[in-house]
């Protein structure tokens, strides 16, 4: 896809070293939503919305943010909502009491090295997520969050810390498994860490996706090539693909089919793909032979592969320039670059300018997040 006549300029710093810096170029595809996108960006840009900072940068394997910090940071929020649980408002308003009994560490959510060993029942299983602690975790969030258009009553009930903490247990999950995913892949597979970045604003306005924009799904499907940008998927839920791929492809009943969702919306945020490619047909048999096991389960349970509404793959709006970025296109060489400046300091689209100085190594990190974000949270709570 060829580029419209916009860039977004995203400049990173070090978290260690304010003063040390980078900027990067995002040229927008020439398409329909990557144009859309751009007006929303600006918009984000414009009204001042905050970037959700400690979940932008996933599966880099060598970070400041490593599975201990994660981990205490976990059960510091778990620790917030039974305390908010404990002064009785939601059993008061007829709900009942949820006390989140897990306490998490390394041991706790990822296999040790034992795959080296390569005997037992435990053979292959190093440095992997610890599946049942992740998913005892999301299904918390889920219970406590609801969903981006019914909010549970735990949620709308809980006070700014509370509600601040729920949203962080879906945000460390699944930064949680992408960085044990990537420090196992740095041992066994190097070639195939799968670093991203997921820029998201607190409170980004939604908007309804159309069917224009889902042309893109057949277009792309569910190819991710290096240094390129895809839309964010902006709600919760399971899709298709998850379900097939996580639950070992299993009967699409009614039960199976509450927990998956379709985009619905679209905003100004975007994901880039640091990793490699993984295209269908290209040097990654094993993408190819999955994507046509999956069309083989979506005939099998009558759902139409070619149909846009189930929303079967990435929404692609643009790529970085490299060169002009990194002064090179090696993807080892720019992730190596890159895991130097792993905080966004701003972004700008045609002299529109966003300027995100915090960091969530500050001391008063949370408590800043939590001052801006008040007016979204009184929302919430109304019925």
């Amino acid at each position: 896809m060829t580029g419209i006549n916009q860039s977004v300029k995203v400049t990173l710093r070090n978290p260690l070293d304010y003063s040390d810096q980078l900027t990067y170029t995002i040229i927008p595809h020439d398409n329909i939503l990557a144009r859309d996108w751009i007006v929303t960006l600006k918009e984000l840009l414009q009204a001042g919305n905050l970037l959700e900072k400690n979940y932008c940068f996933m599966g880099f394997p060598t970070t400041a943010r490593n599975l201990d910090y994660l981990c205490d940071r976990l059960n510091q929020h778990i620790q917030q909502i039974n305390n908010f649980n404990s002064t009785g408002v939601w059993e008061r308003a007829g709900l009942e009491s949820y006390v989140i009994e897990d306490w998490f560490n390394a041991d706790i959510v990822r296999f040790g090295n034992e795959y080296s060993l390569g005997v037992g029942p435990t053979k292959h299983l190093g440095l992997r997520v610890k599946h049942s602690a992740m998913n005892r975790l999301h299904n918390h969030f889920e219970r406590l969050q609801g969903t981006v258009w019914a909010l549970s009553d735990y949620y709308r009930l809980a006070d700014y810390e509370t509600k601040y903490a729920i949203r962080q247990l879906n945000n460390l999950c699944h930064e949680v498994e992408t960085l044990i995913l990537s420090q196992r892949k740095l041992v066994t597979e190097p070639d195939w860490i799968r670093p991203s970045q997921i820029t998201t604003f607190l409170h980004a306005q939604r908007y309804d996706l159309r069917d224009d924009h889902r042309e893109l799904f057949n277009i792309n499907g569910y190819d991710r090539q290096f240094a390129h940008v895809y839309m964010h998927w902006t709600q919760i839920g399971k899709t298709l693909f998850e379900v097939f791929r996580d639950e070992h492809a299993p009967e699409l009943t009614d039960t199976v089919c509450e927990a998956i969702t379709e985009l619905k919306y679209y905003s100004g945020e975007f994901d880039i793909e640091w990793g490699n490619d993984v295209v269908y047909g290209g040097a990654q048999p094993w993408h190819t032979a999955e994507q046509d096991q999956f069309r083989e389960w979506l005939i099998k349970n009558n759902r139409d592969p070619q149909n846009t509404r189930l929303s079967l793959g990435y929404l692609p709006i643009g790529y970085i320039d490299l060169q002009s970025s990194f002064a090179t296109d090696d993807p080892i060489k720019v992730r190596e670059i890159l895991g130097n400046y792993l905080d966004i300091y701003s972004i700008e689209v045609d002299g529109i300018v966003g300027t995100f100085d915090y960091c969530w190594n500050d001391s008063d990190y949370a408590e800043q997040q939590i001052n801006r974000m008040i007016p979204g949270y009184d929302y919430s709570s109304r019925r």
